[in-house]
């Protein structure tokens, strides 16, 4: 029988960042490709004695019938704006609710946070190194991914590594240093493991005592045609350690070995670095990026825009809640650029001409997935 049909807008209602970076809708769209209902998920849903056994016939047979208009992502973007566009029967609209808010959510927000980091170190290299402090596994491989998009160089986080493509990177532990008689044995030890690939951790002990170590270490790999590739600061004063460092590698030769520092670093630390002109040539970033410890989420709301009654009459729906007022009709964003920067983006009811490049682009049509959403980073 006719339905009533609905269109949902998902964005980001905060304006805490100046800006952000759209990412999570590939998956959002295979999710949505992909959503059944299993005999196990209907026999657990009749079990809690709340629903009909009309819904649940629904359920059986569900899959997604309606439209779906996405942003393509990687994308900036700005709060208030539109990212995804949903329009459906409501019941099937409604269903997609939660599934879009938590994976757009968490992408969006590890991918902003990211790009925030990799812009304050002016063109230095980042390593993910947020596998350990990040909300589960899921959630680390999620933020290795999300930082590669952003312009990380690598990832310390294997699994990431291999089921993306993703550089893998990595040092030393604390512990393999501390497992040793002596700090120069455990530098020797894993050189000679890893000739060329080898960045010593300097800081268990003694700064300058491990750096005299490192130089000592890289004659040696010299002497057998390989190099030292750098040396890696996790704790003290990081541009003073780092112009130390620098200035006895390039005292002794080694003005190729890089000087890598890491140990509770953001964007804000980053650009203290930067400004100082610490000679630092990489940075280590764990638990700020991989949880994006300042904005753990993005405040992304999935509102309806308006209705569709049966006899094809289109209603406009608002919220008018404080703080909360949403704006009614499907919208799209056009976007004006000026010499390679957005000048401005322009919210439109659709159909209207705005000028400028629209962002929502179809990516289902009636059910049908219309985009390319193979993983790709």
């Amino acid at each position: 029988k006719p339905e009533y049909r609905g269109t949902f807008e998902l964005s980001i209602r905060s304006r805490s960042r100046p800006f952000y970076v759209a990412y999570g809708i590939k998956e959002s769209l295979r999710t949505i490709r992909d959503l059944r209902f299993s005999r196990e998920d209907i026999d657990y849903l009749r079990t809690l004695d709340l629903f009909c056994p009309d819904f649940l016939k629904y359920l059986k047979n569900f899959s997604f019938s309606g439209d779906v208009w996405a942003i393509e992502e990687p994308e900036i973007v700005f709060a208030e704006e539109p990212i995804v566009r949903v329009t459906g029967t409501l019941m099937e609209a409604q269903i997609l609710e939660s599934i879009l808010l938590n994976i757009i959510n968490l992408h969006t927000t590890l991918t902003t946070k990211a790009l925030r980091i990799v812009l304050s170190a002016a063109g230095r290299s980042i390593y993910d190194f947020s596998l350990r402090r990040a909300q589960g596994e899921d959630a680390g491989i999620a933020a290795s991914a999300c930082s590669y998009v952003a312009g990380c160089a690598g990832t310390a986080n294997v699994i990431a590594g291999m089921k993306y493509g993703i550089p893998v990177v990595g040092t030393m532990a604390h512990s393999f240093i501390q497992s040793f008689p002596d700090e120069i044995g455990s530098f020797r030890a894993f050189a000679e493991v890893f000739p060329d690939k080898t960045i010593l951790l300097i800081d268990t002990y003694s700064t300058d005592k491990g750096l005299e170590h490192a130089v000592t270490v890289a004659k040696e790999l010299k002497k057998i045609r390989h190099s030292l590739k750098g040396v890696r600061i996790d704790s003290g004063d990081l541009v003073q350690e780092a112009r130390t460092a620098r200035a006895v590698l390039d005292m002794n030769g080694f003005v190729d070995t890089q000087v890598i520092v890491s140990g509770n670093l953001d964007e804000y630390a980053i650009q203290e670095l930067t400004l100082a002109h610490a000679p630092i040539d990489g940075f280590g970033v764990g638990t700020h990026m991989g949880t994006s410890s300042d904005m753990p989420y993005c405040d992304v709301i999935y509102k309806l825009a308006e209705i569709e009654t049966p006899c094809g009459t289109v209603k406009p729906v608002m919220k008018l809640s404080p703080g909360k007022t949403t704006m009614p009709y499907r919208k799209q964003v056009y976007r004006k650029v000026q010499k390679g920067m957005v000048h401005e983006d322009i919210i439109c009811r659709e159909g209207e001409k705005c000028g400028g490049r629209p962002l929502l682009c179809q990516a289902i049509d009636a059910g049908a997935l219309k985009v390319d959403v193979t993983d790709n980073l």
